[in-house]
């Protein structure tokens, strides 16, 4: 999936899949709609991650949930900083060059970013299902330093995988051939695309069975907690153990629909006999959950809002504290406000 694009055929299709060949691209959608809607996406994306980059940096990475977050963090900055890109390209207002580069180096990153953030959430996910199933237990995984190597061998491994995206799409770039990304990769780049799609396909589904195994388990944790809470008549740790559920909905609504329509979409692309409407419907469900899944840029505050009781501190803490200066430098204000005629 690295390396692709808007327009960009799969592997099947640059290797000779006579189907997709014969069939023309309807891109109609991509170069009106969808510019919008990822210009939408950037723009909120940009104001909220730069909010967190604020904060973030000013808390200290005291336990591995929040090592997590910095990383996911800076993951959904680089994918927010690709979408301009991204958005010139599919509109067709860039130039050719332009989509050169995008089907080199920024699609690789886009696409590195989303699987990086990817793991990262399961990685949270099982975080979280440490702290809930086994609260006062200290397995390595739950060491600070253990977090941090974890972490750095996520962004090792996606780089390693990514590279030779790069350096083998090593064909002449011209205005015809940028049309379809996989047109500018050697006879080994895309043998090895091909084969990043299946490891990207394998990490996904791998790590969404395992969250849905640790969110059963804590289903259970969580209504055997509501059970008690309900003779006690205290709600409070029932209500923090299932906040924990809003990290499996922000993953499956944003990367679920991309990965069940991907596996159609690359049928389409390298099968020989299929209605080139049907291969235009697919390509368009690829794309637009592909925007889905780019919305996460957006989506992943909700996890620091909910769960990491620091950010929320620091964000409305200072802008509490803001509100008292500046109701401290204009005493008089404040006055005048507070003083009502005595004709009234």
């Amino acid at each position: 999936m690295m390396g692709d694009s808007a327009n960009t055929s799969s592997v099947g299709n640059a290797s000779g899949a006579p189907s997709s060949a014969r069939c023309p691209r309807d891109t109609t959608v991509t170069h009106l709609l969808f510019p919008v809607l990822y210009t939408l996406v950037f723009l909120l994306g940009l104001v909220l991650n730069s909010l967190a980059c604020w904060a973030f940096f000013h808390i200290p990475s005291t336990s591995t949930f929040i090592v997590y977050l910095k990383n996911i963090l800076v993951s959904d900055f680089i994918m927010t900083l690709m979408l301009p890109l991204k958005i010139l390209t599919d509109s067709g207002l860039g130039p050719w060059q332009l989509k050169a580069f995008v089907c080199r180096f920024s699609a690789v990153i886009f696409y590195d970013t989303m699987y990086i953030s990817i793991v990262l959430l399961g990685l949270i996910a099982f975080d979280r299902f440490l702290k809930i199933v086994r609260p006062f237990g200290k397995f390595w995984v739950q060491n600070l330093t253990s977090a941090k190597i974890l972490a750095s061998l996520v962004w090792l491994f996606f780089l390693v995988l990514s590279l030779p995206n790069m350096i083998l799409s090593n064909k002449t770039a011209t205005p015809q051939s940028v049309r379809k990304c996989a047109s500018l990769k050697s006879y080994l780049g895309l043998k090895w695309h091909e084969a990043v799609n299946y490891v990207c396909q394998f990490i996904f589904w791998t790590v969404l069975i395992l969250m849905l195994l640790f969110y059963i388990i804590i289903a259970k944790k969580v209504y055997e907690s509501y059970i008690k809470t309900q003779k006690k008549g205290n709600r409070s740790e029932k209500r923090i153990k299932g906040k924990v559920f809003i990290i499996f909905t922000v993953f499956f609504l944003c990367f679920a629909p991309f990965h069940f329509s991907r596996v159609p979409y690359t049928v389409s692309q390298t099968s020989a006999h299929m209605d080139c409407r049907l291969q235009n419907q697919l390509f368009v469900a690829k794309e637009s959950t592909l925007w889905l899944a780019a919305t996460n840029v957006c989506m992943d505050p909700l996890i620091y809002m909910f769960l990491c009781k620091p950010f929320v501190e620091k964000v409305f803490c200072s802008r509490v504290k803001a509100l008292q200066r500046t109701a401290q430098t204009n005493p008089k204000t404040e006055l005048d406000t507070r003083v009502s005629p005595t004709e009234s």
